[in-house]
């Protein structure tokens, strides 16, 4: 005899992302290897303290621009959608079910226009692979 099909979508279950992302995945790995800190005192310049609309928190920002990169996702539209969806994704941007992520024009905005003629990108970068060999 066939079992019953059931559809749990909408259930409701107290659980957080960090329980579900498996301790050993890379992202992980990446958190414990890097101290993302030093982000925030780099771009301290670039944040106005007095701004209409919030912002995304730099480090939050430089993160999901890592996602990208690590996983090949070229488009801002692309990573956006990836970012809602991937609970992985979530927990290393310290994200939780609730939390929105940002729409995809404030973060090519922010790419393409907030550091514009800086050497920002290449001083993070510098950075982390720094800390990646000293670990």
């Amino acid at each position: 005899m066939m079992g019953s099909l059931k559809n749990h979508r909408g259930e409701q279950v107290p659980v957080s992302v960090e329980v579900l992302v498996s301790l050993n995945h890379f992202l992980r790995m990446i958190e414990v290897t890097i101290e993302f800190i030093f982000i925030e005192e780099k771009l301290v310049l670039y944040y106005f303290k007095d701004n209409e609309r919030p912002s995304i928190h730099p480090i939050i920002l430089f993160k999901m621009m890592f996602i990208g990169y690590l996983y090949g996702i070229r488009s801002e539209r692309q990573l956006a959608q990836e970012l809602e969806a991937n609970v992985a994704y979530r927990c290393f941007l310290g994200l939780s079910f609730m939390d929105k992520v940002s729409h995809h024009s404030r973060i090519s905005f922010n790419r393409r226009t907030s550091f514009l003629h800086t050497m920002i990108f290449e001083d993070i970068f510098d950075e982390i692979v720094r800390q990646a060999i000293e670990h």
